[in-house]
Formats: C-alpha cells, sequence, structure tokens
C-alpha cells in the first residue's frame, strides 16, 4: 500500500527584495495513514514552507520550482485554485501557528469551528451550529454552548488555538497538518490535545503531519521525526533512533538546547511527602533573589471581573497577591484562562482593577494620573505572547526596535540606529533584517524583534508573556541565556507567564501557580516544581512533554 501523503524533491524559493531565496531545498518524505510524522528545526529551517506547501497556501512571493505532492495517489501540484478548495478543509486540515490572526473577529466562534461542514455540504446550518458545539467540547473548552456563541476577542490565547483545532478537524480529514498547534496551550490542555491527534491517528487512521519546535512533544507523540536545517533533511527515522541516537551534529545541538530533553531536566516529583525542614533547607541552597526591604512590584488582593452579557461577571482574578523584587524572575503558571495573564496586564495598568492594589517601586498605579503612568510605564516594559499580532506590519525591523526610543525622544537619529543595531546583535538577529518587514520573518524572528523592542529603554520590569513559546528550542536557549545575562547586567526584574514548567524551572527563582483566577501555590521554583503541596501543580507537572523521550538521549 502506498502512502497517503507523498513529497518528493520538493523546491520552493521566495523573492525577496529582487532577488531569489530557496528556503526548501529537494526535500522527500511520506506519511503513512495512522501515522504521526513530526517535522522539527530551528525557525527558518523550511518545516512551516514545507507544510503550506503542501496544502498550497504559500505566501505570494513564494514558487514551487520543483517537485510533486501526492495525496492518496493524486498528484496535488497539478490542481486548480477550485480543486483546491475542494481538498482543504475535507481532505487536508491545517492547524494554523498563530491563534490571533486566524479566526474572523466579527464572527462568533461556533460558527467559524462549523464552517467546514457548511462549505463541503457535510451538515446544513443548524446541524453544523450543534456540531460546532462537540467539536469544542472535544478541543477542550469547558461550557462550550456559550463559548460558541462568544467571538475570538473574548478567548485567550490557548482557548483560540483550541477552536482553530476543532475547525481543522471538523470535517474529519485523510490528513491533519498541525503547525505548531501546541505552543499557545499549557500543559495539561496541550496534553489533552495531543492525545486527541493521538486517538484520531489510532483509530481513525488520520495521518499527521506535525510541525513543532518541541522536541519533548515530539519525543511523545511523533512515530517518525525528520529534522530540518536550512531548508534540507539532514535526519530522518524513528522518534527513538533520532532521539536517542542521533547521527548529524544539528540534531545533537537541538536535543540538547531542548530544556524537557537535557540530562536532568524533566520533573520528577517526590513520591513521598516533604517534611517543611526539609523545604527549608533546600530553599537555602536556592540562588537567593536580591534581599531589597521593598519589592520592586506589590500586588495586593487584586480582584478583576469582565462584564459578560445576561450573565453574572466573569471573575478573571480573584485575590491575587504577588511581590517581584528588584533582580527578581517571578513566573505564574497556569492553564489557559487560569488570570495569569489578566495578573500580568494588571500589573502593567494596562487594565484597571476591581478591586485591590498595585504599586510600582512605591507608587501607587491603580490612582496614578495619565503623565504619571506615562513615565513609570517607561520603566514597565511588555513582550505580548503573539508575535503576529504584536508588530505594525506596515513598519520595517527598524522602526519597529526604534519605536519606543523616538516616542521618549531618546537620543539623536545616529544613537538611535546604533542601539537598533545592539539590540538586534543581543537577540541574535542578523544586521540585514533590520530594512525586512514582519512579513518576510518567521515566527521565532519576529519575537526576537518583539523582546529587542521590550529592552530597548532599559526597563527595570519586563512582562514576558509566552514570550518564548513560539521559538525553536535552541533560539530559545539563546533567548533565556540573553535574559538571564542582562538581568545579571542591569539588575532587571522579569514576571514571567508561561505554560512550559520546563522553561519556568530553568529561568525563574519563584513560581506562582494559578488556578481559576486564585494563587494555589507559590514558593520557591525548585521547591515547588519537585515537592508540590497542592494537587493542581502536581497535574501540571505531570503533563510535561518529554517523559516518553527514550532514555540515554545526550546531554
Amino acid at each position: 500500500m502506498t502512502a497517503l501523503l507523498e513529497v518528493d524533491g520538493l523546491t520552493v524559493s521566495y523573492a525577496v527584495a529582487g532577488s531569489t531565496r530557496t528556503a526548501v531545498d529537494d526535500v522527500s518524505f511520506t506519511v503513512d495513514r495512522g501515522e504521526i510524522v513530526a517535522i522539527v528545526g530551528e525557525s527558518g529551517s523550511g518545516k512551516s514552507t514545507t507544510a503550506h506547501a503542501v496544502i498550497h497556501l504559500l505566501a505570494r512571493n513564494a514558487a514551487v520550482d520543483a517537485g510533486s505532492i501526492r495525496l492518496d495517489g493524486d498528484d496535488l501540484s497539478r490542481l486548480s485554485p477550485r480543486a483546491w478548495r475542494d481538498v482543504r478543509g475535507r481532505r487536508i486540515g491545517l492547524i494554523p501557528q498563530d491563534p490571533a490572526t486566524s479566526l474572523n473577529p466579527v464572527k462568533r466562534v461556533g460558527r467559524q469551528v462549523g464552517e467546514p461542514l457548511v462549505i463541503h455540504g457535510l451538515a446544513g446550518r443548524r446541524g453544523a451550529d450543534a456540531r460546532a458545539v462537540e467539536l469544542l467540547r472535544l478541543a477542550g473548552i469547558s461550557d462550550p454552548k456559550a463559548r460558541a456563541l462568544q467571538f475570538p476577542h473574548q478567548f485567550s490565547g490557548g482557548m483560540t488555538q483550541r477552536a482553530l483545532i476543532a475547525t481543522a478537524l471538523a470535517a474529519d480529514p485523510q490528513l491533519v497538518i498541525a503547525d505548531e498547534p501546541t505552543s499557545a496551550l499549557d500543559v495539561t490542555v496541550q496534553k489533552q490535545i495531543l492525545d486527541h491527534l493521538d486517538l484520531l491517528a489510532r483509530d481513525l487512521g488520520t495521518a499527521v503531519l506535525l510541525i513543532t519546535h518541541d522536541l519533548g512533544v515530539a519525543a511523545d507523540r511523533a512515530d517518525r521525526i525528520i529534522v530540518m536545517q536550512h531548508g534540507r533533511i539532514v535526519e530522518e527515522g524513528s522518534a527513538p533512533q533520532v532521539l536517542a541516537a542521533p547521527r548529524h551534529p544539528y540534531t545533537r545541538a537541538l536535543i540538547a538546547a531542548a530544556p524537557g530533553l537535557r540530562a536532568a531536566p524533566i520533573l520528577r516529583v517526590a513520591s513521598r511527602p516533604v517534611s517543611s525542614s526539609e523545604r527549608s533547607s533546600s530553599e537555602h541552597f536556592e540562588r537567593q533573589a536580591p534581599k531589597d526591604a521593598a519589592p520592586l512590584l506589590e500586588l495586593v488582593r487584586l480582584r478583576k471581573e469582565f462584564a459578560l452579557p445576561g450573565r453574572v461577571p466573569l471573575v478573571a482574578v480573584d485575590d491575587v497577591s504577588l511581590a517581584v523584587g528588584r533582580g527578581e524572575t517571578v513566573a505564574i503558571v497556569g492553564e489557559s484562562g487560569s488570570g495569569k495573564t489578566t495578573t500580568a496586564r494588571l500589573a502593567l495598568r494596562l487594565e484597571r482593577p476591581t478591586a485591590g492594589e498595585i504599586r510600582f517601586d512605591g507608587v501607587d498605579l491603580v490612582h496614578a494620573r495619565r503623565e504619571e503612568l506615562r513615565t513609570i510605564r517607561r520603566r514597565l516594559q511588555l513582550v505580548h505572547q503573539s508575535p503576529f499580532a504584536s508588530l505594525d506590519p506596515l513598519f520595517s525591523i527598524a522602526d519597529i526596535v526604534d519605536e519606543p526610543l523616538r516616542a521618549y525622544g531618546v537620543g539623536d537619529r545616529a544613537e538611535r540606529a546604533a542601539r537598533v543595531r545592539e539590540l538586534l546583535d543581543q537577540v541574535a538577529l542578523p544586521a540585514d533584517l533590520a530594512r525586512r518587514r514582519p512579513a518576510e520573518l518567521s515566527g521565532g524572528q519576529r519575537q526576537r524583534v518583539a523582546i529587542a523592542r521590550a529592552l530597548a529603554l532599559r526597563p527595570e520590569l519586563v512582562v514576558l508573556d509566552e514570550a518564548v513559546s513560539a521559538l525553536d528550542v535552541s533560539v530559545q536557549a539563546q533567548i533565556l541565556a540573553l535574559l538571564a545575562e542582562i538581568q545579571r547586567d542591569s539588575g532587571v526584574a522579569y514576571l514571567f507567564i508561561s505554560h512550559d514548567l520546563s522553561v519556568v524551572r530553568e529561568i525563574s527563582d519563584r513560581v506562582a501557580v494559578m488556578q481559576a483566577g486564585r494563587v494555589v501555590e507559590e514558593g520557591r521554583t525548585s521547591v515547588v516544581l519537585t515537592t508540590p503541596r497542592h494537587d493542581y501543580t502536581r497535574r501540571l507537572i505531570d503533563a510535561i512533554p518529554g517523559r516518553r523521550a527514550p532514555q540515554g538521549v545526550p546531554a
């Protein structure tokens, strides 16, 4: 029996600034029915371009120069645009990388989830609406009937991604292309979604082409792994073979950079209760936070309610108290909808609390005047979760990084240009990217631009909202090392919002675990993540990807 998907000799190039750049070079692979194949590699390695070529959704400046793509024996490279409309959604489902720009903001979520059923004549409008509710439930969204009537802006990033997954699976396609499908999801929902993809592959024979930078996910879920570098396949094999005995130096480097696969990174929960004296002893040897009497940021009994039409208000943050010291990294973890991002927005005073206090360096931000807030905000910066939605598409990269310097009148043009070059170098971006626009960069490159912009004013506190979730493992390791180096040199503090507990373990001094708007556990990171008191924390740890990786993975 032939494979469901056959890609042979695929070569794709992009026209950029009057020249042609090859992004995918002579790539060949197959995906069998019921098989999960993961393509991994650094940002810009060609993995997403390969996936988009399979479903014929390349950018306008892209061209397929050579090769063929066959699905169940049919040559897709010869299809007309009209014929492609019958393939997309029905035979091939796509879970896109960016949840923030993939749903129509003026249509209710349920209608969008059920849309493939209507387009392909698989259900009427009423039947599609009912099926959409069931699909949202299967994707892990609570109260799906009510959520189906909401609009995308009322969903968190993780919930939006789950809605996109539901949409991709609506018509029971033969092949699902999952382009970073869980990068915006917390670990428990990530596990639930990946379990669902496993079920599709095992029970329904659905083939899955998984594009991911998370080698822990690939280790847990893929039957085979394809490693790409500079547009070419450098290694391919079964997941145990590639991860336990990698042949190519690039593969070994990727594994060494993955926080979930390094020699001693996977968190192991203590098998017995830990005494208070043992916890105190463990905390004594942790890297101590600065001992300033007054913290830089204080959140005191914060509460935030959001009005819902015809319903009681939604309590997003409930009685949350938290402090961040100078030069300290405090992480907030929890499931999508737990209130962690709302807490971060309150800390920056981008939202006004319903009750409670916010103090930055002793200044009351709740009642601060506009000019006072503007002055304070120079010392506070934010790196958003989505690098696609947070960068102005009409600005060059240089203009984006330079924007806060211009806004606050820092330096003359030459000094600002020098600062931009310094920042791009800090975040491992080549200087020639300064003239490009965001659409010409990969997702990981865009996030590095966002981090460079946040650092431009040399702030005292940076709030990082899932700031490394879009990055491949090697760039993620670079950024985490960069953040640590900047913190050592400047004393900047970080409030780090993340669903990736492996990353949190590496970067944070303390961690607060949120559930349903409340902090259920807080303490030194290594203590909380190895000897958790709360059952919810234990569930988060148990869901960390990478636990199925073969033993003997090289450090």
